[in-house]
């Protein structure tokens, strides 16, 4: 375990916030993590757990205890000629668990290839791409109640999950610390190739998971910036849906506008056409900026403050709004 006072959290959150906690813990396993809960002092200060900081906007330092996760193990809980169900710690780097099943054949998450963040903070979200959603592959969340230290495990249904949501970020929000998220993976042949360009991306190759990893990640690093050469927390918008009777009339004045059936009555419209079509792509304000080739993404161009991105983040939702009707909401956590 490590205890760290006055700790920089520049290199632990992707935007590149210059900011600092007054107590910094990271732990290797249950029992250090459960040290932590039983403390008195602990519980009597405000407490927030981060993954890589990928998904976080800073406003300024925070004046608690930062949390963060190093349990790294892997476990095959079950495996027949079907599936595989495997136990991964919350700390593991997402995408470092997306290669090691690809590489033993194992389907599901070959989609979200290349998404920055921990496998903890991947069950709290619920990240999704080209298609797919983490929730469509986890079985169980084993997690620790903050307040009493009481490990407790949840069902995929009773994590709620939909669109970039579960019940950790809402009813749950600050309550409980999850360790271990439990996946089932397939070995049976099934791809999901209906997304975006990631079939014209495979045209011509042999269709693997190798191969449909290969392109994914291909495409993310032509269209988003490196957050180690450029600060930012990847797309900052959600795709918003609405009603089929608001789509029909915004087809009408825009014919182009492309949208993915949710159900008979929603259609989601992606926010970075939206975005685009204000003409906000590479707009810049200060130190921030609309990326320039992804309008979904708000970069920090060097320096910036977490009140310059908030603002340009409230800028592009009033731009949206007034000229669609239509609110986006933040991906992005905000940590005040």
């Amino acid at each position: 375990m490590e205890i760290k006072e006055n700790f920089s959290l520049l290199s632990h959150n992707t935007f590149g916030i210059d900011v600092s906690t007054r107590w910094f813990i990271s732990y290797d396993n249950e029992d250090e993590l459960k040290k932590v809960l039983s403390d008195e002092y602990f519980l009597s200060q405000s407490v927030f757990h981060i993954g890589e900081g990928s998904n976080l906007l800073f406003f300024s330092d925070y004046e608690g205890i930062i949390l963060h996760s190093k349990i790294q193990d892997m476990e095959i809980l079950e495996e027949n000629s079907e599936s595989v169900t495997v136990k991964v710690g919350a700390g593991t780097s997402w995408d470092t668990w997306v290669e090691y099943a690809v590489s033993k054949s194992w389907g599901g998450m070959e989609n979200l290839s290349g998404i920055p963040g921990e496998v903890g903070a991947s069950a709290v979200q619920n990240i999704g791409a080209y298609g797919c959603e983490v929730k469509d592959v986890i079985t169980e969340v084993e997690a620790y109640d903050i307040q009493t230290g009481e490990k407790q495990i949840f069902s995929c249904e009773e994590c709620k999950y939909s669109y970039r949501e579960s019940i950790f970020k809402k009813n749950w929000k600050g309550k409980y610390i999850i360790t271990h998220v439990i996946f089932r993976l397939s070995k049976k042949t099934a791809y999901n190739l209906e997304y975006g360009n990631l079939k014209e991306m495979l045209s011509g190759c042999e269709i693997n998971l190798r191969t449909i990893r290969n392109a994914v990640i291909s495409i993310r690093e032509s269209k988003l910036p490196d957050p180690k050469k450029m600060g930012n927390a990847g797309s900052f918008f959600m795709n918003p849906m609405v009603k089929k009777s608001q789509y029909d009339e915004l087809k009408k004045k825009y014919p182009s506008i492309p949208s993915f059936t949710v159900s008979d009555n929603y259609e989601k419209i992606p926010a970075a056409w939206l975005i685009d079509q204000c003409g906000l792509k590479g707009f810049q304000s200060g130190n921030v900026a609309v990326h320039d080739k992804q309008p979904l993404v708000l970069v920090n161009k060097g320096g910036a403050v977490g009140e310059e991105i908030f603002s340009l983040a409230q800028m592009v939702q009033k731009e949206v709004k007034e000229k669609f009707g239509i609110e986006i909401v933040p991906e992005v956590t905000y940590v005040l």
